[in-house]
């Protein structure tokens, strides 16, 4: 029994179209939110330089393709290559001069998000889903001159993630708005031990919000 939504209504035309396709592609368009989640060290408590540190999240882009695979009536397989551009930002607060110190890092990652997707009974052309999965992506901007004076942050990452969205079936074309939240795996702090920005963090990993729509068919 699917563990929501309704039983399909008089009115799903379309949907009983796409439901005869076994795969169909797309591309996913959007905006995403993209931060740090800081652990700090044991060395912050007693240095006396840095007060305060904290992540900052900064609005980017969302580019992917999308190749979907049904898993009988009610589960999606998909594969969700592309590109995410995305600006995160750390703040360092002095402890003498109370001097807030920002390091932006801009990045382009190639992300390769694999997914499951449980989809509820139509009603009126219209589903309700929900989504979990695991995504590795690369920064391929790590190597970027402008990084020299910041806080070296590995371009490798992992992250799972979750979500939830609406499917609506046209003549041509589902749309699917959805949201999603991603949250990283790895812990992208590169240590180096000249630097106090580096000595007083322990773990950094990303936190991600995005909203896309979904074009597929």
């Amino acid at each position: 029994m699917p563990l929501f939504g309704q039983l399909g209504g008089k009115d799903d035309r379309y949907f009983k179209d796409f439901e005869r396709k076994s795969y169909y592609f797309g591309i996913n368009l959007g905006f995403n939110r993209t931060g740090f989640s800081l652990s700090r060290s044991g060395f912050f408590i007693n240095n006396d330089s840095v007060r305060v540190t904290e992540g900052r999240s900064e609005l980017g882009l969302n580019m992917h393709m999308i190749a979907n695979l049904k898993i009988g009536d009610y589960f999606d397989f998909r594969f969700i290559p592309g590109f995410s551009f995305a600006q995160r930002g750390l703040e360092f607060t002095n402890v003498q001069s109370n001097v807030v110190a920002n390091r932006k890092i801009e990045s382009v990652f190639v992300e390769m998000p694999l997914q499951l997707r449980y989809k509820s009974m139509p009603y009126k052309d219209k589903r309700m889903f929900m989504l979990a999965g695991v995504k590795y992506s690369y920064d391929v901007q790590t190597n970027s001159k402008s990084r020299r004076s910041l806080l070296k942050i590995s371009p490798h990452d992992f992250q799972y993630e979750f979500g939830f969205g609406i499917q609506m079936f046209y003549p041509y074309f589902i749309f699917s708005p959805e949201i999603k939240f991603s949250k990283g795996l790895s812990n992208l702090l590169i240590y180096d031990n000249s630097r106090n920005e580096a000595r007083i963090l322990e773990k950094v990993r990303t936190e991600i919000i995005s909203i896309s729509l979904n074009f597929e068919g």
